[in-house]
């Protein structure tokens, strides 16, 4: 497969800048067989199987741009990426993107505030090991970091990027990108689904910024995927595993929540725990835990179109694309979603 076997055109005002003005507001395209019905978000219970298991990703989005200055003046953003423990016994370790007019060295310190700063540790490519120096550090993120919006919502984050970048059922700070699919649920229509007879189970994806780094290789399998921490509860496995045997859907809520779910049941069962994944699922590629996907509309040539393709196959949601365009959908993290069961 090539990169350009991925690729659309989409028109700049088709790119969701800011959030509806309620999460259910979003609309939904629904591909169905070989054709597209044109529903909203609200409709989800309709799409609902008695049975169904819908498995949501708890991860919760922290404040992890940090705005700073170097003694020099000079300015810096860091993007905190994940807590690095406590080597050396140094406590507050963070791996982290840096950019500043300069590259980093190692022995810089930042002010971000009064009572926050940073001092980079080390220096690897792109990445700075950072240890960040405040009262409480995790306060302190909370209060002067900013949301981690994607690099195409081309503004300031907001007071109320705090509220929508995060879905309703958020619990385990670590992620640096939201798990968009999510962003449309709200526990209302969860309810309504509920009556409708699906059951909600939960896994946690810290989605890093790899999710929107562009792939850099035309032969897509040449791409190396960025690695990110998940878990598994043990209720969701047991729940999983046991609606498979009753021949019930599991829909994964998210692309993050399916990677999750096919990199833990990789040897057919899913498995309880934690661990790492690095998962490129491409079209070929044989599910075996996953029946459908709600899911936002993905950038050209990204590694998160590939992955609906392969469940959907690449023409039909391609063409599902086409449609979408054409119809006047909104696209990317704010935008509206889509239902895609496997072929």
């Amino acid at each position: 497969m090539k990169l350009s076997d991925f690729d659309y055109e989409l028109p700049e005002e088709r790119i969701a800048r800011r959030p509806p003005a309620e999460r259910t507001a979003a609309r939904l395209l629904e591909l169905a067989g070989d054709d597209f019905v044109d529903r909203t978000v609200r409709e989800l219970p309709a799409l609902v199987r008695p049975g169904d298991v819908w498995v949501v990703n708890d991860t919760r989005v922290i404040p992890a741009r940090l705005l700073g200055r170097k003694e020099s003046g000079g300015r810096v953003e860091l993007l905190l990426l994940e807590p690095m423990g406590e080597p050396a016994g140094e406590a507050n370790v963070w791996r982290a993107w840096g950019r500043a007019n300069k590259p980093l060295k190692p022995g810089t310190r930042i002010g971000i505030a009064d009572d926050f700063t940073a001092e980079v540790l080390a220096r690897e490519g792109k990445d700075v090991r950072v240890r960040l120096h405040a009262p409480d550090v995790a306060t302190a993120i909370e209060r002067y970091g900013h949301m981690p919006l994607p690099p195409y919502i081309d503004r300031p984050d907001t007071e109320e990027d705090r509220a929508r970048y995060q879905t309703v059922f958020a619990r385990h700070p670590g992620a640096v990108a939201a798990p968009t699919a999510g962003l449309h649920l709200t526990r209302e229509l969860m309810r309504a689904m509920e009556d409708a007879g699906a059951r909600f189970a939960r896994v946690t994806l810290h989605v890093g910024p790899g999710t929107f780094q562009p792939v850099q290789v035309e032969r897509v399998s040449e791409h190396v995927m960025h690695a990110e921490r998940y878990a598994v509860p043990a209720e969701t496995a047991r729940l999983v595993n046991d609606a498979r045997k009753q021949g019930a859907r599991i829909v994964a809520v998210g692309t993050t929540s399916l990677r999750t779910l096919e990199a833990a049941g990789a040897g057919g069962r899913l498995q309880a725990g934690e661990g790492r994944t690095d998962l490129f699922i491409t079209p070929g590629y044989r599910f075996r835990v996953v029946d459908a996907l709600l899911t936002n509309f993905h950038l050209p040539r990204s590694t998160l179109l590939m992955l609906v393709a392969a469940l959907a196959g690449r023409e039909r949601v391609l063409a599902a694309y086409r449609h979408a365009i054409a119809a006047g959908y909104r696209f990317y993290s704010y935008g509206d979603a889509m239902f895609v069961s496997r072929r």
